[in-house]
């Protein structure tokens, strides 16, 4: 049975953040407006520097906002303190960082990470936790629990952030790139433990993935291109995200026919909309 009350909804108005590289100004978010529902499972799909991480980092408050608003629940991320962030995220929002090793202690082993992540925890709370143990077993990793981070392969210290980042059954999930350096059943175990978390907790999972197996298994996929949702899909099925602005983001087999400045007439007829390629 899902936990009552504890996923934390997230809604995004017109997120901007812009940053500085030499002389020029990189806009790497640009107008994102997003709601996932609490309790919700997320996948960020899109190319390389399409602003997946970025958004990522937003969210957890470890980017600022260069404009629009934000909240989790119920705070204004462009509102908290740095002290609130970090509460927030030892308490309520896990995330998992691209490069395990930014997510770890180095000097402890794999049990040590994961009970340190619950340190903070009350009892009464702790009671409905999963086991350090229990954690690392779901994940393939029992054997190694005692074994310090540096003893330990890549893929390894993956599952090792995932099992930290869940270990304190957060209202929400944010993980970036969670299976890239694992092999298929090493990936299904971290999907089967997500799943999991999701049940047992209500935890609202937003995951930035390539693996196409990934957003399939969390239902619900976000596509993002040059910095802004384009296109959205839910259990199979496709749909294309009208901007504010009027945009369409077209899919890659229509731009592969369609360029940039191909110029198209649009026709409307009742309920459907219909795209004809206007030749010169």
């Amino acid at each position: 049975m899902q936990a009552e009350g504890r996923g934390l909804a997230i809604r995004c108005e017109e997120l901007v953040h812009i940053y500085r590289t030499g002389d020029a100004d990189v806009v790497a978010v640009r107008g994102v407006d997003l709601d996932v529902e609490a309790g919700e499972r997320v996948a960020l799909l899109g190319p390389s520097g399409s602003g997946k991480s970025t958004l990522l980092g937003m969210l957890g408050g470890l980017i600022p906002l260069s404009a629009g608003r934000a909240w989790i629940g119920d705070d204004e991320i462009g509102g908290l303190t740095e002290r609130q962030l970090l509460r927030m995220r030892a308490d309520r929002v896990g995330f998992v960082l691209q490069g395990a090793a930014r997510n770890l202690l180095p000097y402890g082993t794999a049990i040590d990470n994961v009970r340190f992540a619950q340190r903070s925890i009350s009892r009464a709370r702790r009671a409905d936790l999963l086991e350090p143990l229990e954690l690392l077993d779901a994940l393939g990793l029992a054997s190694i629990a005692e074994r310090p981070m540096a003893e330990l392969a890549g893929g390894e210290q993956q599952r090792v952030a995932l099992a930290v980042a869940v270990a304190n059954g957060p209202g929400l999930l944010l993980a970036d790139e969670p299976t890239s350096q694992l092999d298929e059943p090493a990936r299904d175990a971290v999907l089967d433990l997500l799943e999991a978390v999701n049940e047992r907790f209500g935890t609202t999972i937003v995951a930035v993935t390539h693996d196409e197996e990934v957003g399939r298994r969390l239902g619900r996929t976000v596509s993002m291109r040059f910095g802004q949702v384009g296109h959205e899909g839910r259990h199979g099925s496709q749909f294309t995200v009208v901007g504010k602005d009027g945009s369409v983001h077209l899919s890659d087999e229509v731009l592969a026919d369609w360029p940039p400045g191909t110029r198209v007439v649009v026709e409307r007829d009742g309920d459907h909309v219909r795209l004809t390629r206007r030749h010169p």
